[in-house]
């Protein structure tokens, strides 16, 4: 697939630009805040339909605007391809395919693929567990759209659920202090009540209807044991290529491997076997051990919410013991496995975005990246510098510069 134009308006820091990709790779140069990463980000829409620098459209439209637009023109084996996307502050998305409306999103999610690669990314490995999530979650609604569909009901279903647990909690603890003032009222000259095993508890007992929790507990099992076979089978395929990658980067010297880290108690071999029903079961007995925490808490402390993926070099645990270099070893590794994978799997080679990340990785990371780049890839760099590039492998690259939200050529 082939990115040809793309068209902003009033989106980021860009009122009304045109770019028109006229090679495989082309370099984005400008200085910091200019508008380089917008348009990735801009890019990242299309594909995913996410910002991960932002949740809400009104952040995404230039100076409190009303509306912001981006289209543009792909050309995929089946032919060309026009995508326009309508951001709106105050109100819900407009998605196009062709000129006609989509009513559906997962209908657009399917269209660009993409591999994004930032400066960012290099936290995967030491960073908090949500960062992971997302990074996979992102992988497999590009391979899998549906899965977009799944993980929003599960979050709907997961809001629900902590909002119950949440009244419950406020409920018991208004009870609990009415109680203890009403005992405190009767006998003033006493600290304590006489008889404590008539004073409520704050968790003694779960003022909503089991019947009620039980119905979401059901809910949030079925929809998490989707979200987790997935996240599970995608990663299974994605493992095997970047131990290979990574295999290769570092030299021969070091073995990667990653694992899914569930926050529920399933064996390998229920996943192994497709076994929906099996991690759906599996997930309602660890609720079932977790409620009372949860009651205390307030909030749902079990499903993929809670989920982890841990790397691991030469069996050491990665983020506890890996070097700088490692790690960007590691995330190189990863993010040119999903390359490979989206391709395999689409049958198409994806888009490859690089945020101003060639200056994170050293020399030897930077040529192994460039030379597994070559036309194979439709590549777009933002960089500060071209210092990082070498004169020939400029030779076949469009390069543009980036001032104040206006691109011309360099």
């Amino acid at each position: 697939m082939y990115l040809k134009t793309l068209h902003l308006r009033q989106f980021r820091n860009y009122f009304d630009q045109k770019v028109a990709f006229d090679a495989p790779k082309t370099i984005l140069v400008g200085n910091n805040a200019q508008g380089k990463s917008n348009l990735l980000e801009a890019v990242e829409l299309l594909s995913t339909l996410k910002s991960h620098r932002v949740g809400r459209d009104r952040d995404l439209i230039l100076n409190s605007k009303p509306i912001g637009q981006i289209d543009a023109t792909l050309e995929r084996q089946t032919g060309p391809i026009d995508l326009a996307l309508t951001l709106r502050s105050g109100g819900r998305r407009t998605l196009k395919l062709n000129g006609e409306p989509l009513r559906r999103h997962l209908d657009f999610l399917s269209v660009l693929n993409v591999v994004q690669f930032s400066c960012l990314d290099l936290d995967l490995v030491r960073g908090g567990p949500e960062g992971r999530r997302n990074w996979i979650d992102r992988l497999v609604i590009q391979l899998e759209p549906i899965y977009a569909h799944i993980l929003q009901q599960y979050n709907q279903i997961l809001r629900q659920r902590n909002a119950l647990l949440k009244r419950s909690k406020e409920i018991r603890k208004a009870e609990f202090s009415q109680s203890f003032e009403k005992m405190q009222f009767l006998a003033p000259e006493s600290p304590e009540p006489e008889n404590k095993e008539n004073l409520p508890t704050p968790n003694s007992q779960f003022p909503i209807p089991s019947s009620e929790l039980a119905l979401w507990d059901a809910q949030l099992a079925t929809a998490g044991a989707r979200v987790i076979r997935r996240r599970d089978r995608i990663l299974e395929r994605l493992m095997p290529l970047a131990r290979k990658w990574h295999h290769s980067i570092s030299g021969s010297a070091e073995v990667l491997d990653v694992k899914y880290d569930a926050n529920i108690e399933v064996g390998p071999q229920l996943i192994a076997k497709d076994n929906l029903e099996g991690v759906r079961q599996a997930f309602l007995e660890k609720i079932q051990k977790r409620a009372i925490a949860e009651q205390f808490q307030g909030t749902t402390l079990v499903g993929p919410h809670r989920d982890d993926i841990t790397f691991t070099i030469n069996s050491t645990p990665a983020r506890q013991y890996a070097s700088q270099g490692q790690q960007r070893t590691l995330v190189l590794a990863l993010k040119l496995a999903e390359l490979q994978l989206i391709e395999e799997v689409v049958g198409e080679a994806p888009l490859l975005l690089l945020d101003d990340v060639l200056a994170e990785l050293d020399l030897s990371r930077q040529n192994q990246l460039l030379e597994t780049i070559q036309e194979r890839f439709q590549t777009l760099i933002t960089t500060t510098h071209l210092g990082a590039f070498d004169t020939q492998w400029l030779r076949q690259t469009q390069i543009l510069s980036v001032v104040a939200g206006q691109i011309n050529r360099f």
